[in-house]
């Protein structure tokens, strides 16, 4: 399996870039298939998880381009980005890291598919005329960034993110999040914990809101509560309605993924995090596929909801 040690790839052929970086995805989701109960599998998805918690609006799809062509980026924008909206410019022979742009254009509303495509493939939708349909999503195509080491000029504003591993503010917002993310959550005083060592748990439906139930021990030190709280969030959303007991320990995984990404994002101590993958053999590639969108999404869905 190819390792961050190895050269990174790149996409400098115009006439198969589109192929090559769908096929390079797949080559990386594949060997993650192959070695799924390896060490170096995890190491990988680690790695992954790290890029995708420094760009957490980015689909799992453009973090693994990210990863495989500059793992080491932390801020990308095209180079007119660059020049016109932070007075930087990309230095001289700076190669490219490609990534997945949405291509956003008139479609037909029955085929959805370009106007072009729409006639293409025969569509006889002729209800509305051509000029009148909406623009939406048709499509991707490849488009060039650069990492904010890749360019020179004036320094970067002072983005306002969140607070470096001091969860005083954010173990509030998380709890003002809850009902967005359709949780009800509870901080329990030590003296009334009932459930053992456990930091928190995710359990059965409220009967007042028929929502799935967070409970945290309650504790002095915020940033580990923030952390137990993101990872009983995480539970929430992605296994609490499954059933099937080996897709439920699957998702498990994908839960400790959730919450390294936004433990990471919010600077919080995620350094006792590590990943068994073996509870995915047997998964096959489009599967895996669909467990890092869902990594992903939900991660976003739980940093969108806190305000950033």
């Amino acid at each position: 399996m190819a390792t961050s040690s190895d050269s990174s790839v790149s996409f400098e052929e115009t006439d198969t870039r589109h192929d090559e970086m769908h096929s390079t995805i797949e080559a990386w989701i594949d060997d993650l298939v192959d070695h799924v109960d390896d060490a170096q599998a995890s190491e990988e998805f680690q790695e992954w998880l790290e890029v995708q918690s420094r760009f957490h609006d980015y689909s799992h799809r453009n973090t693994l381009l990210i990863k495989l062509q500059c793992p080491e980026a932390t801020k990308v924008a095209g180079y007119n980005t660059w020049r016109n909206d932070f007075e930087r410019h990309v230095q001289e022979g700076e190669q490219a890291i490609w990534i997945w742009a949405p291509i956003i254009t008139k479609r037909c509303p029955e085929c959805e598919n370009s106007i072009s495509y729409h006639e293409n493939i025969g569509c006889e939708y002729d209800e509305t005329p051509q000029d009148e349909w909406s623009k939406g999503l048709v499509g991707f195509k490849p488009a060039p960034v650069f990492d904010v080491s890749q360019t020179e000029g004036e320094p970067l504003p002072e983005l306002e993110t969140a607070a470096t591993g001091d969860a005083n503010d954010l173990v509030p917002a998380l709890k003002d999040a809850a009902d967005e993310l359709g949780v009800t959550v509870r901080i329990v005083d030590a003296d009334d914990w009932e459930h053992g060592d456990a930091k928190g748990v995710c359990k059965y439906r409220s009967l007042h809101d028929f929502q799935p139930v967070v409970e945290a021990r309650a504790r002095s030190n915020h940033a580990d509560l923030a952390v137990t709280l993101i990872h009983e969030y995480a539970h929430a959303l992605l296994h609490f309605d499954i059933e099937d007991e080996p897709e439920r320990a699957k998702r498990e995984v994908e839960a400790e993924a959730v919450a390294y990404i936004v433990g990471r994002y919010f600077g919080l101590d995620t350094s006792g995090s590590a990943f068994y993958l073996a509870a995915w053999q047997g998964d096959d590639p489009e599967a895996i596929q669909e467990r890092l969108g869902r990594i992903s999404s939900t991660a976003q869905e739980i940093i969108r909801s806190l305000g950033e």
